[in-house]
């Protein structure tokens, strides 16, 4: 997972977990692969029945704000979404996109210049985000981040670890 390419779905700023996946779901879909119709139906009823395996959502500040809910992270992932560009992310989401290998990447000069719908391609391994308004650079996501999501989520990188030490 060095490179994602795919359309962009632009939102902007303060969507919470509620709007990324609805709070009234919480408590009645439990399984994930269940999620994904669910996905930004109050923002963007298009988003679930349209998104492809790889798009890529870019959003203003502070993307996931609101409550530690994972299955705003876990609606998303399981709906194939690349990655996600923001201004800024909510602190508890952030750390949700790692541990479900969910690229989140803070780079708010991409942000102002990405459009909606506009294909583009992200470069993990080396920090860089192609559209058609040029290439722009965000900080490289850590080896071990990296090996996080090559192994497909935290829990998965945990018991490959937990195995070899055996």
């Amino acid at each position: 997972m060095e490179t994602i390419k795919g359309r962009v779905w632009k939102y902007g700023d303060d969507v919470n977990t509620d709007v990324i996946f609805p709070g009234k779901y919480t408590y009645t879909i439990s399984d994930p692969k269940q999620m994904p119709p669910h996905a930004l139906e109050d923002l963007d009823p298009s988003f679930a029945a349209n998104v492809q395996p790889g798009d890529v959502i870019v959003a203003g500040k502070n993307w996931g704000c609101g409550s530690s809910r994972e299955q705003a992270v876990v609606c998303l992932s399981e709906s194939y979404v690349g990655a996600i560009i923001a201004h800024s992310f909510g602190r508890i989401f952030y750390r949700n996109c790692i541990n479900n290998a969910l690229p989140a990447i803070t780079c708010p000069q991409a942000v102002g210049a990405i459009e909606n719908g506009e294909q583009i391609e992200v470069d993990l391994a080396n920090g860089l985000i192609h559209c058609k308004a040029g290439t722009f650079e965000f900080p490289p996501l850590p080896e071990a981040v990296m090996d996080i999501f090559n192994a497909g989520g935290l829990i998965a990188y945990s018991k490959a670890k937990l195995e070899n030490r055996a």
